[in-house]
């Protein structure tokens, strides 16, 4: 079982940028695919961003243009870069190192957008 620590949300104003991270306890060279998902109040979790270890990225529509996916295979860590972050984006983020599996994670790491 891949433990995770997501960081590095916080409060931002509406225009402004974030940077996430999530640190894994295994190799993550060796995980096929791992993904940003996250959860804003009363709403279901939803898939925000996909990087597979041969480098393949995917996103949702919502994001596209303003988030960055990448990963740190040296540090066994995830990124998220999330630019011209709006109100919508206000969630609690978490990583998986399953893409398919969205409440396999961590404990999160809140993003407030106002």
């Amino acid at each position: 079982h891949v433990q995770l620590v997501e960081s590095g949300g916080g409060s931002v104003q509406a225009g402004g940028p974030l940077r996430l991270s999530c640190a894994a306890s295994t190799a993550t060279y060796s995980i096929w695919c791992m993904g940003w998902f996250r959860q804003a109040p009363g709403k279901e979790r939803e898939g925000v961003a996909f990087v597979s270890n041969s480098g393949g990225t995917s996103y949702a529509d919502s994001v596209k243009g303003r988030f960055t996916v990448s990963e740190d295979s040296a540090k066994n860590t995830l990124y998220l870069q999330m630019d011209n972050l709006q109100p919508g984006d206000t969630a609690m983020y978490y990583c998986s190192p399953d893409c398919d599996s969205p409440y396999y994670s961590g404990q999160g790491t809140q993003v407030t957008v106002s």
